[in-house]
Protein backbone atom coordinates (compact mmCIF):
# COMPACT_ATOMS: atom_id res chain seq x y z
CA UNK A 1 0.00 0.00 0.00
CA UNK A 2 1.46 3.41 -1.01
CA UNK A 3 1.60 6.12 1.87
CA UNK A 4 -0.70 8.41 -0.01
CA UNK A 5 -3.50 5.52 0.15
CA UNK A 6 -2.94 4.60 3.66
CA UNK A 7 -2.75 8.12 4.82
CA UNK A 8 -6.29 8.53 2.93
CA UNK A 9 -7.97 5.67 4.48
CA UNK A 10 -6.81 7.14 7.64
CA UNK A 11 -8.44 9.97 6.74
CA UNK A 12 -11.46 8.15 5.69
CA UNK A 13 -11.58 6.09 9.09
CA UNK A 14 -11.35 9.22 11.01
CA UNK A 15 -14.18 10.76 9.03
CA UNK A 16 -16.43 7.79 9.62
CA UNK A 17 -15.95 7.42 13.16
CA UNK A 18 -16.40 11.35 13.64
CA UNK A 19 -19.64 12.30 11.76
CA UNK A 20 -22.61 10.49 9.95
CA UNK A 21 -21.40 9.95 6.49
CA UNK A 22 -23.96 8.57 4.28
CA UNK A 23 -22.72 8.41 0.47
CA UNK A 24 -19.27 8.14 -1.26
CA UNK A 25 -19.93 11.43 -3.02
CA UNK A 26 -19.96 12.96 0.87
CA UNK A 27 -16.64 11.06 1.49
CA UNK A 28 -14.96 12.48 -2.13
CA UNK A 29 -15.94 15.92 -0.49
CA UNK A 30 -14.78 15.74 2.71
CA UNK A 31 -11.13 14.10 1.30
CA UNK A 32 -11.62 17.22 -1.23
CA UNK A 33 -11.13 19.85 2.10
CA UNK A 34 -8.34 17.74 3.42
CA UNK A 35 -6.64 18.20 -0.17
CA UNK A 36 -7.06 15.00 -1.49
CA UNK A 37 -8.53 14.77 -5.54
CA UNK A 38 -9.67 11.34 -5.82
CA UNK A 39 -12.62 9.83 -7.73
CA UNK A 40 -16.10 7.98 -6.40
CA UNK A 41 -14.12 4.65 -7.56
CA UNK A 42 -11.16 5.62 -5.60
CA UNK A 43 -13.45 6.12 -2.90
CA UNK A 44 -15.03 2.62 -3.32
CA UNK A 45 -12.14 0.49 -3.04
CA UNK A 46 -10.71 2.50 0.29
CA UNK A 47 -14.40 2.42 1.71
CA UNK A 48 -14.28 -1.82 0.51
CA UNK A 49 -10.52 -1.99 1.52
CA UNK A 50 -11.78 -0.78 4.80
CA UNK A 51 -14.47 -2.85 5.93
CA UNK A 52 -17.27 -0.38 5.78
CA UNK A 53 -20.35 -0.91 5.71
CA UNK A 54 -23.67 0.96 5.77
CA UNK A 55 -25.70 0.37 8.21
CA UNK A 56 -29.10 2.14 10.23
CA UNK A 57 -27.16 3.92 13.33
CA UNK A 58 -29.75 7.09 14.74
CA UNK A 59 -32.29 6.59 12.49
CA UNK A 60 -29.63 7.58 9.15
CA UNK A 61 -28.44 5.56 6.96
CA UNK A 62 -24.48 5.82 6.97
CA UNK A 63 -21.00 4.18 6.88
CA UNK A 64 -19.46 2.34 9.86
CA UNK A 65 -16.35 0.78 9.98
CA UNK A 66 -16.34 -2.94 11.64
CA UNK A 67 -14.65 -2.44 14.84
CA UNK A 68 -18.03 -0.10 15.07
CA UNK A 69 -20.14 -2.97 14.77
CA UNK A 70 -19.70 -4.17 18.54
CA UNK A 71 -23.27 -5.21 18.92
CA UNK A 72 -23.15 -9.19 17.84
CA UNK A 73 -27.09 -9.37 18.01
CA UNK A 74 -26.41 -7.02 14.92
CA UNK A 75 -24.14 -8.63 13.27
CA UNK A 76 -26.05 -11.83 13.82
CA UNK A 77 -28.90 -10.61 11.89
CA UNK A 78 -27.09 -9.39 9.00
CA UNK A 79 -25.23 -12.43 8.87
CA UNK A 80 -28.85 -14.16 7.98
CA UNK A 81 -29.32 -11.42 5.31
CA UNK A 82 -25.94 -11.99 3.76
CA UNK A 83 -25.85 -15.47 3.68
CA UNK A 84 -29.17 -15.50 2.31
CA UNK A 85 -28.12 -13.04 -0.55
CA UNK A 86 -24.92 -14.60 -1.36
CA UNK A 87 -23.83 -18.02 -0.20
CA UNK A 88 -24.76 -20.53 -3.46
CA UNK A 89 -23.62 -23.85 -1.18
CA UNK A 90 -22.45 -24.56 1.87
CA UNK A 91 -20.28 -28.41 2.10
CA UNK A 92 -18.60 -29.97 4.63
CA UNK A 93 -15.25 -31.25 4.55
CA UNK A 94 -13.60 -32.53 7.68
CA UNK A 95 -13.21 -29.80 10.42
CA UNK A 96 -13.70 -27.23 7.53
CA UNK A 97 -16.52 -25.64 5.60
CA UNK A 98 -16.45 -24.38 2.14
CA UNK A 99 -18.77 -22.06 0.90
CA UNK A 100 -19.67 -21.16 -2.63
CA UNK A 101 -20.65 -17.49 -3.16
CA UNK A 102 -20.57 -15.69 -6.70
CA UNK A 103 -16.92 -14.66 -8.55
CA UNK A 104 -15.96 -11.62 -6.03
CA UNK A 105 -17.94 -12.00 -3.50
CA UNK A 106 -16.56 -14.42 -0.91
CA UNK A 107 -14.96 -11.69 1.33
CA UNK A 108 -18.22 -10.36 2.23
CA UNK A 109 -19.26 -13.49 3.23
CA UNK A 110 -16.46 -14.08 5.02
CA UNK A 111 -16.47 -10.83 7.14
CA UNK A 112 -20.04 -11.33 7.81
CA UNK A 113 -18.95 -14.41 9.89
CA UNK A 114 -15.88 -13.18 11.59
CA UNK A 115 -18.07 -10.06 12.96
CA UNK A 116 -20.88 -12.41 13.94
CA UNK A 117 -18.48 -14.09 16.19
CA UNK A 118 -20.19 -17.30 16.05
CA UNK A 119 -18.67 -19.33 19.01
CA UNK A 120 -17.78 -22.54 16.62
CA UNK A 121 -16.38 -20.93 14.16
CA UNK A 122 -12.35 -20.44 14.65
CA UNK A 123 -11.79 -17.84 11.46
CA UNK A 124 -12.20 -17.53 7.64
CA UNK A 125 -10.23 -17.86 4.55
CA UNK A 126 -11.18 -15.76 1.75
CA UNK A 127 -10.59 -16.52 -1.76
CA UNK A 128 -13.28 -14.96 -4.82
CA UNK A 129 -15.55 -17.43 -5.22
CA UNK A 130 -14.73 -19.74 -2.04
CA UNK A 131 -14.71 -19.11 1.26
CA UNK A 132 -12.81 -21.80 4.23
CA UNK A 133 -14.35 -22.06 7.45
CA UNK A 134 -12.29 -23.35 10.21
CA UNK A 135 -14.11 -24.51 12.95
CA UNK A 136 -13.06 -24.87 17.23
CA UNK A 137 -12.24 -28.25 18.27
CA UNK A 138 -15.38 -30.05 19.32
CA UNK A 139 -17.76 -28.10 16.59
CA UNK A 140 -19.32 -30.60 14.92
CA UNK A 141 -19.34 -28.98 10.61
CA UNK A 142 -22.95 -30.91 9.66
CA UNK A 143 -24.36 -28.90 12.70
CA UNK A 144 -22.53 -25.35 11.93
CA UNK A 145 -23.05 -25.78 8.29
CA UNK A 146 -27.11 -26.95 9.92
CA UNK A 147 -26.97 -23.51 11.92
CA UNK A 148 -25.65 -21.36 8.50
CA UNK A 149 -28.25 -22.91 6.20
CA UNK A 150 -30.99 -22.21 9.17
CA UNK A 151 -29.58 -18.83 9.43
CA UNK A 152 -30.12 -18.04 5.44
CA UNK A 153 -33.84 -18.87 5.71
CA UNK A 154 -34.69 -17.12 8.90
CA UNK A 155 -34.18 -14.22 6.68
CA UNK A 156 -36.44 -15.05 3.35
Amino acid sequence: MTDARARRQRIIADLLRAEPIGSQEEVTERLSTQGFAVTQATVSRDLEQLGAVKAKRGGMLRYILPDEMGDTGWAAARLGRILAEWVQSIETAGPLLVLRTPPGSAHIVGLALDQAKLPEIAGTISGDDTLFVALRDGAVPKATADRLRTLSQETQ
